[in-house]
This record gives C-alpha cells, structure tokens and sequence, in this order.
C-alpha cells in the first residue's frame, strides 16, 4: 500500500531534528532499476521554491535515481544560498547512494523564507540512507507530513498479457490547495517498463484530471512538486494509455485524500459543472463556485444556499463560459433547489441534509452545450482560520 509496492524500489522516512515537533521531517526514494525512467510535474507560481528549480534540471533527460524530500522548511524564498543548499542535499544524497547528483531530485516543504537547518538535514540523509528498505514507503509517507493528520497512500495493480505491474503514491497536503498542480508533494512509482516520453504524457494527463482538480483554499504554493518513477522491474511492457489509466487512478484516490485531510474542514464539496460549451468553460464555473468563501462558509454551515453558488458561477465571463443565467439547474445531494435560474421554495431546500454526511455534492447545469468538469473543495470553517494564523513564523 506504497511507493515501494512496486518492484526494485526502496524509500525511509526518520527523524533529523527539522520539525520542532521531533517528529519524521526527511524521506528517501530509491529506484534500483533496471530502468530509472522519471517525470515530473510542478508549480507554475513565478515564485518558485529551490528544490523547484533544482528538479526543473534534474528531470529534463527523463533519468531520475532517488527523491530526497523533507518537511519542516520549504527552502522557497532564500536566495542563492538556497539553491546552494538544495544542491548540497541532491550531492550529499548522491555520495552515499553511489550515484550521479544530476539524477538527485529534492522536494521541500513547510515555512517559506527560512533557511534549512544543513547538518541537521544531511545527518537525516545519511541516516535515511542506511534505513531504506523495500517496506519503507509508509515511513517515508509520515515524513513529508506538515500539517497533514494522515499520512496518504495509494496502490493500483494492473495485467498487461501475462505479466503484472503497479503503481504506488504518497502525497503529503493539508491547505495551499490549488489548481495549476495543486500544492503538494507527491512521489509515484511503478514497476512498468515505459519510456520518458510516455512517462511524462502519463504523468501530465493524469495531474490535469486530479491534482488540478483539487482548489481547496484558491492558494498555490511554491514548492509543488509530482515526481513520476519507472523502475521496469516487473518486465512489463505498457502502453502510454495504460500507463495514463493506472497513474489516474492512483492520482485520483490520492487527491481525494487530499481534500480529506484539509485543514480543519468538516465538508469535502464535490461541484460538478455540466451542459457546458466546453471542458474550459465547465471548469471555469466550477472553479468560481469552489472559490468562493461564500459558498464555502455555507456549506460549513450545513446550508445549501444556492444562491450564492448561482451568483459564483455568474462571475465567469461570458466569453470565458457562455449560458443564460435564466436556464441554469442546481442541485445540491441529489435535491434540485434552484430551476431555470429560479429557487424550488424554502420546503424543497429543506429537504437537503447537509449534516449527515461529509460528502457534499454541487451540480450546476448550465443547459449550454454537453461538456461537464467537476473540482473538489472544501468548506471553510473556524479551524481553518485558527490553524493557518497559528502556522506561521
């Protein structure tokens, strides 16, 4: 149930004095082969952390050895020292595994504007180095976890002929959720034997349909971070549309976990966008609706107050996603509360119960063409608030 299901893979995860908390704040991925086939996808802020830049160069041939990932900084905003730093951590790496620091990734995450604790960090790597193992990918789960109450992980199995083959995730995520990768840090792996090219096709379907479908606060982060690993242990030779179909899946079920685990949230919001011109306008509308506090606050409040989902969605231009506003359905857990842009009556609304369950699911129509795109969220509630103004420097 982790990255190192997948054959001819080793991770650990331990404790190097990074966190306050003493807990586990350095991981570490291996891939012993035969192939070390690698894809990456990150943050698309401007302002982009160290190790963004430094993974930007690792992953361009496609070849990528090991991951060092750590919580309990996030090496964004430092300077050149701080490129110097994540530099040091891919080549510290690199010596005691043997192998090149161009084929080091680094991954980093936790407070923005300070600089990492060096030895600390590098005794952890060293210390991680000698715990790897094939059983190590929930150890190295629990280590990237900031403000995360769980550790996340997720494994697909798949038969290619006669041959079997998966795929294993872990992401750590809690707030800063939002499109354009989604703010996290995520390591997959599979034991498929693939190319580069399909590896990084895979990969970037697979993150347009999850991870950029989680908007949990509308804050993107500066060190996202989805790292793709191919060992072609298993032998199994696999189509791009085969590998898409599996690393998707493992997305998906991560990303879910995600929203799960947002900070200090009572709902997970489901807002389904359908009878849409295209997938960008249907994506549009639900983005506006998700982003909304408004709508967010209400849900907290277990009140399906279409109204407000209905003026979200009416702040999309009309270039952007054509509709009548006269025309447009929503329905919220199954109970439509708003036809033709018009409410059902205060008795239908009451019929949505927004209290017995976490699950809460949007359906917006817009009676404009066929296309449909649905965005995860969250509400927005009094422990969101009181967690992210107590996380700070």
């Amino acid at each position: 149930m982790s990255i190192t299901t997948p054959a001819g893979f080793r991770a650990a995860g331990v404790a190097a004095g990074l966190k306050a908390s003493g807990g586990p704040d350095v991981a570490l991925v291996v891939n012993d082969g035969p192939d070390q086939v690698a894809a990456a996808v990150l943050t698309t802020n401007r302002v982009q952390a160290a190790p963004v830049l430094w993974t930007r160069q690792v992953v361009g041939d496609g070849v990528v050895s090991a991951v060092v990932l750590n919580s309990g900084g996030a090496n964004a905003c430092t300077g050149p020292e701080g490129f110097a730093d994540t530099h040091r951590s891919a080549e510290h790496a690199a010596q005691s595994l043997g192998i090149s620091a161009a084929d080091v990734v680094v991954c980093s995450t936790g407070l923005i504007g300070e600089r990492l604790n060096m030895p600390a960090l590098l005794g952890g790597i060293d210390a991680a180095a000698g715990a790897l193992s094939g059983d190590g990918g929930t150890d190295a789960a629990h280590a990237v976890m900031t403000t995360d109450t769980v550790a996340k992980e997720a494994v697909v199995h798949r038969r290619s002929g006669e041959a079997t083959w998966s795929v294993g995730g872990m992401a750590k995520g809690a707030g800063m959720l939002a499109p354009a990768l989604a703010t996290m840090l995520s390591v997959l792996t599979t034991d498929a034997a693939v190319d580069p090219a399909d590896a990084d096709a895979a990969l970037r379907a697979a993150t347009r349909v999850t991870f950029d479908r989680v908007d949990s606060d509308g804050c993107m982060s500066t060190n996202d971070t989805v790292v793709l690993l191919a060992s072609g242990a298993s032998g199994a030779a696999v189509s791009r549309e085969e590998l898409t179909d599996a690393v998707t899946a493992v997305c998906g079920d991560l990303a879910r976990q995600l929203v799960a685990d947002a900070e200090g949230a009572s709902h997970d919001i489901a807002v389904t966008v359908s009878g849409a011109t295209g997938e960008d306008a249907a994506l549009a509308v639900a983005r506006a609706v998700t982003r909304s506090n408004l709508v967010k606050a209400a849900i907290f409040g277990n009140d399906p107050n279409w109204g407000r989902i209905l003026a979200a969605a009416g702040t999309v231009p009309e270039d952007v996603a054509p509709f009548d506003p006269h025309a447009v359905d929503v329905t919220v857990n199954g109970v439509t509360v708003c036809r033709n842009g018009a409410g059902e009556g205060r008795e239908v609304v009451a019929l949505v119960d927004l209290a017995a369950s976490r699950e809460v699911r949007i359906d917006v129509d817009l009676h404009a063409g066929d296309a449909a795109a649905t965005v995860w969220t969250n509400d927005l509630t009094h422990d969101y608030v009181h967690e992210n103004s107590a996380y700070s420097s």
